[in-house]
């Protein structure tokens, strides 16, 4: 059985669609007007093995934290609707990810509670790229945290994000968005022992 979800949000502030495949091979395919962002959802897909198209549109010239934010929960909104009753899922992985002076971990649940915890580190100074095109671009530190609140939101997770050092705000980001995808990939993956029963002594995840 496909373990696949499609979800659509559209608000007068952002307009997103997304596929997503938990059993893929690490491909993303989804138009995303926020380069660095582009960048982390790349790294999560191919860290992850999870496969994901889609639009992202929004009001950037507000902020960039509505289609952040709004990404963060629809595409654990996604998790969610391709889990389903959890059955047969280990439920929760952690993962420690070593980013040259950067290490980044993160654990997950995903036991029907959301909470975020988000020990990022981050110095909150924008990250400023210039284009092939000559203009300049910059990504909000701050909305890295949103995203993930967004994430947990819908899918009903609980997830602990934590730098435990580094330099580079880019590089904390990143080894977080690759410890998250490999933590996450550790919880959504098939437990050969657990003959499909839901992991929950309650025998229901809610």
């Amino acid at each position: 059985m496909a373990r696949k979800a499609t979800v659509e949000r559209s608000t007068a502030e952002t307009q997103i669609s997304l596929t997503l495949n938990l059993d893929g091979s690490g491909k993303c395919s989804v138009e995303n007007p926020i380069g660095f962002f582009d960048h982390m959802l790349r790294s999560f897909c191919k860290h992850g093995m999870f496969d994901l198209t889609g639009t992202l549109r929004g009001d950037l010239e507000v902020d960039q934290h509505h289609l952040i934010e709004d990404t963060g929960i629809v595409l654990g909104t996604c998790f969610s609707k391709a889990l389903g009753d959890c059955a047969g899922i280990f439920r929760s992985g952690f993962f420690i990810y070593p980013m040259d002076e950067t290490l980044a971990q993160a654990s997950v649940d995903f036991g029907g509670r959301p909470f975020c915890v988000c020990n990022a580190g981050l110095s909150g100074v924008p990250l400023i790229s210039a284009g092939q095109d000559g203009k300049e671009y910059s990504f909000q530190t701050d909305c890295f945290e949103d995203f993930w609140q967004g994430f947990v939101s819908g899918a009903k997770c609980n997830l602990h994000l934590d730098t435990i050092r580094g330099r580079s705000d880019h590089h904390k980001m990143e080894g977080l968005f690759k410890a998250c995808a490999r933590a996450i990939r550790s919880a959504v993956e098939t437990d050969p022992r657990r003959n499909g029963e839901v992991p929950s002594t309650k025998g229901v995840i809610v």
